[in-house]
C-alpha cells in the first residue's frame, strides 16, 4: 500500500511539472494562437524576403506578404479587404517603416493586438531636395538590409522566446550572406566611385551612398507620375553637361520618359532593381543585387 501512495505521488508530481511547462510554452506565444504557432505577415517584397531568411524552418512559424509582389513601393497603397482579412490573423506584422507604408497608422488602430515590428527605426535616413518626408529605400543599401534583418531577428526572439535561437541562427546565417555580397560589391565596384549615375526614381540613395556612387538625376520622382517637359529637359541636359552615357531604369515599372531621353542623348538604357518585387525565394535578393552588379561593371566598363 505504501509503495502504491509513493507512485502514486510521483505520478501526481510529474503531472504538476509537465502542466506547469505546457502553461510557461502558451505564455511565452503571441496571444490568440495555440502553442508554437506564429503568424508573421511582412507589408511588402523586401520585408518579406528578410522574414522568410530569419523565420525559416522555425516549427509553427508562417510567413505572408500582405501585398502582391507586384505592387512595387507602397508609397501610395490602400489596403485591400483580402489585405485587412490576412492581418486580421496575424500575430506579428512586419514592416519597412520611414513613411513607405502609408497606411500604417490605420493597421495600429485597427488591429491593436498585432505586434508592428518597423525594420527602419534606427537607421540614419536620407532626406531628399524638397521632399517631406525622409527616403524609405533603406534596403537597397546591402548594409541597412543587414540592420534590418538584425532588428528583425531582434524582435522575433523577444516575442517568441521558445524560438529565439533559431531566429538567431537563421539570421546570423544569411548575415553573413549579405557580409560576402557587400564585400564582393565594394570590392568589384570600388574601380568606379565617384561616378555618376541617373535613376528611374528616387529608390537608389542609399545605394549610392553605400558604393560611392553620385544620383546626378532622377526621372521620375514617384512611380507613375511622368516628368514635365521642363523636367524631361532639365535631365537631358544633366546627361550633356555630365558625359552620363546610361540611364538606369527598373523593372518595375515602363520605360516611358527614359527611351524618350535615350532618343534625345544616344544614352543606353540599362537595369537597376531596387528588389521592390521578383522571385518567391529566400535567395532573391541576394541574386538580385548581383545581377545590379553585374549591370553597373558592364556600364561603366564600356
Amino acid at each position: 500500500m505504501r509503495g502504491l501512495i509513493v507512485t502514486s505521488f510521483r505520478v501526481l508530481i510529474l503531472i504538476v511539472i509537465f502542466m506547469a511547462g505546457a502553461a510557461a510554452t502558451v505564455m511565452a506565444q503571441p496571444s490568440g494562437k495555440g502553442p508554437g504557432t506564429v503568424r508573421i505577415v511582412a507589408s511588402f517584397y523586401p520585408v518579406y524576403i528578410m522574414a522568410r531568411n530569419v523565420a525559416k524552418n522555425i516549427p509553427g512559424v508562417t510567413v505572408t506578404s500582405l501585398t502582391p509582389s507586384v505592387s512595387g513601393c507602397l508609397h501610395d497603397y490602400a489596403v485591400t479587404v483580402d489585405d485587412l482579412k490576412k492581418l486580421a490573423g496575424a500575430d506579428v506584422f512586419i514592416v519597412n517603416g520611414a513613411g513607405m507604408e502609408s497606411f500604417l497608422e490605420r493597421v495600429i488602430t485597427q488591429f491593436p493586438r498585432v505586434r508592428v515590428v518597423p525594420l527602419a527605426e534606427g537607421i540614419p535616413l536620407i532626406y531628399g531636395k524638397g521632399a517631406s518626408g525622409p527616403n524609405p529605400h533603406v534596403w537597397v543599401s546591402i548594409s541597412n538590409a543587414i540592420l534590418e534583418v538584425r532588428s528583425l531577428s531582434v524582435a522575433m526572439e523577444a516575442i517568441d522566446p521558445v524560438h529565439a535561437k533559431g531566429y538567431r541562427k537563421n539570421s546570423d546565417e544569411y548575415i553573413l550572406e549579405l557580409e560576402r555580397l557587400r564585400a564582393q560589391m565594394q570590392s568589384e565596384l570600388a574601380p568606379y566611385k565617384g561616378q555618376k549615375i541617373i535613376t528611374f526614381h528616387e529608390a537608389f540613395p542609399y545605394f549610392a551612398r553605400e558604393f560611392g556612387f553620385e544620383v546626378a538625376a532622377v526621372i521620375e520622382r514617384e512611380p507613375g507620375s511622368d516628368p514635365s517637359a521642363r523636367e524631361l529637359a532639365e535631365t537631358v541636359d544633366v546627361i550633356r553637361s555630365s558625359g552620363i552615357r546610361t540611364v538606369f531604369i527598373e523593372p518595375q515599372y515602363p520605360l516611358g520618359a527614359a527611351a524618350a531621353i535615350a532618343r534625345e542623348t544616344h544614352v543606353r538604357v540599362l537595369t537597376l532593381d531596387p528588389a521592390v518585387n521578383g522571385e518567391d525565394d529566400d535567395g532573391a535578393y541576394i541574386r538580385i543585387m548581383r545581377k545590379n552588379l553585374e549591370g553597373l561593371k558592364d556600364a561603366f566598363s564600356k
